[in-house]
């Protein structure tokens, strides 16, 4: 190689060889993100959409677990068609619980969901209702399996966190009273192919 300097050196420049690699179609492939092979647009008829009825009770927004439990709805990937943080008024509390007025626990219960903010949740996606069930975990705290809402962050039989609708005829009831007409958002979202595909 010419190793003189100034305007008229000269190099011998290296010769480069591209190799181009083929790994066979099923090698490549493993390295790509499977997208859905149903459209956006269409849904599995298995997939039933369902919307519930969801209400964050007074010791679980006086504890502040909210967030945690949002989390645990969306990343199960259910999704929030309408949320309102209020004061329950009497009346409605009676209304919503009316099936146990008569019962000796009705009184304590209507004092205990008027006594604080709830949360009310309108939560939407497939088999919604008996999904949130089973991520509501049992009735009683200690009862309830770990892993549930009520199983990881509740210990009491009577302070149990989370209301969700038992049923479509309840969901449809209950959502009614706690949510005005034109209230509740029907929108997709983006990564509902990722959530719903094959």
């Amino acid at each position: 190689m010419n190793t003189r300097l100034g305007p008229h050196a000269s190099y011998e420049r290296p010769c480069v060889r591209v190799v181009r690699v083929a790994f066979p179609p099923t090698f490549r492939d493993s390295f790509r993100p499977k997208r859905p092979s149903r459209r956006p647009d269409e849904r599995d008829p298995a997939m039933d959409m369902e919307t519930t009825l969801i209400i964050l009770k007074p010791d679980c927004v006086q504890r502040g677990l909210m967030g945690q439990i949002i989390t645990r709805l969306e990343t199960k990937g259910l999704q929030l068609a309408g949320a309102k943080l209020i004061m329950v008024p009497k009346s409605l509390a009676e209304t919503h619980y009316g099936e146990h007025k008569g019962r000796p626990f009705f009184d304590g219960l209507i004092e205990f969901i008027t006594s604080s903010p709830v949360l009310v949740l309108a939560v939407r996606g497939p088999h919604a209702i008996s999904v949130c069930r089973k991520l509501i975990g049992a009735t009683k705290g200690f009862e309830a399996e770990p892993g549930t809402i009520r199983g990881d962050f509740g210990i009491s039989p009577g302070m149990n966190l989370v209301h969700g609708s038992d049923s479509p005829e309840s969901a449809q009831r209950e959502l009614a009273l706690w949510f005005a007409e034109g209230e509740l958002v029907n929108a997709d979202r983006s990564i509902d192919q990722w959530i719903y595909g094959d």
